[in-house]
């Protein structure tokens, strides 16, 4: 397969998946891994080498079973709150490289490593969810190593339609209980352990002791996640996307989960950008972009990048 305009971007073969992968490399050595099954980033490790995204040792790499892990794509439905499969079927299907659009509207200039991916509803798509789209889906590493997703969904449909949407966000953690999420605070959550009861935010920064599975609504553009045995800060900056959801199964859940180890819940932290409380409406003919950059920081640093505005 000829890459074309990828920018630091090669085929994988040593991927173990059944599906094709890319291999992006930035300039300093960070890596990611992208699967075209499901158009998802299934690695991603910093120039030393270390993996900061979770994937279970149960998970199934073959299509036509999502993976566990990485960044899941879920379109145009999120969680159960739909007619569809659980979060949609975009993290189930083929995705294929878009050689033909045109690049983003800014340049490229060599500082980047990316790959462009486009989704289309093949006909049993259409049976399920009968809305014309085009998806198209722009994975970069930064010449620093952080790793940006950048989706824009254009309505090709010749009436209305709504979805819902998140970037199901797999971090890799030394231990939960040594984690705690900063910029949530006070914020109001849609709890999903309880029927979507609205409940505020009561702590200084959240931290776990039991199952989490939240939608904070209207959270800000930028928050950390702070993993104090490994002083890594996770710093997760979104546009697009007004909630943010956290989720971790703990114990009962992780033995409910057939491809989720029993302890690894110890290990890993979801937190999605993501329009969860309500849908997006888009017209014949419009187009909406969600974007999402994470970076991973010495702890001692992070105040410094939660004081930047704006991503990408």
């Amino acid at each position: 397969m000829s890459m074309g305009r990828y920018a630091g971007a090669t085929t994988d073969p040593d991927f173990s998946g059944a599906a094709q992968a890319v291999m992006l490399r930035s300039p300093r050595g960070a890596t990611a891994r992208v699967s075209l099954h499901g158009g998802q980033v299934v690695s991603w490790r910093n120039d030393r080498g270390e993996e900061l995204l979770f994937t279970s040792s149960k998970a199934i790499l073959k299509p036509p079973k999502a993976m566990r892990g990485g960044i899941p794509i879920c379109f145009p439905q999120f969680g159960n709150c739909g007619t569809l499969e659980r979060h949609g079927f975009a993290r189930n299907r083929m995705w294929t490289l878009d050689e033909e659009h045109q690049p983003f509207n800014h340049t490229d200039n060599g500082s980047r490593a990316f790959v462009d991916l486009i989704l289309k509803p093949s006909e049993e798509d259409l049976k399920c969810w009968p809305h014309c789209f085009e998806f198209r889906l722009r994975i970069s590493l930064s010449k620093d190593g952080d790793l940006s997703l950048v989706s824009r969904i254009r309505n090709v449909n010749g009436k209305p339609f709504s979805f819902s949407f998140a970037y199901h966000t797999y971090l890799s953690v030394s231990d939960i209980s040594e984690v705690r999420i900063e910029g949530l605070e006070t914020l109001d959550y849609l709890d999903n352990l309880s029927q979507r009861e609205r409940h505020t935010e009561q702590g200084d920064a959240i931290t776990f002791e039991s199952e989490v599975d939240r939608v904070y609504v209207s959270s800000p553009n930028v928050i950390a996640v702070l993993d104090h045995e490994k002083k890594r800060t996770f710093v997760i900056r979104k546009d697009g996307l007004p909630d943010t959801v956290v989720w971790n199964p703990w114990e009962k859940k992780s033995k409910m989960i057939a491809d989720f180890g029993d302890e690894e819940y110890k290990q890993t932290l979801c937190v999605d950008a993501a329009a969860a409380e309500r849908s997006i409406t888009l017209k014949p003919g419009e187009e909406w972009t969600g974007k999402l950059e994470v970076s991973a920081v010495p702890s001692t640093n992070c105040s410094d990048h939660l004081d930047q505005p704006g991503i990408m």
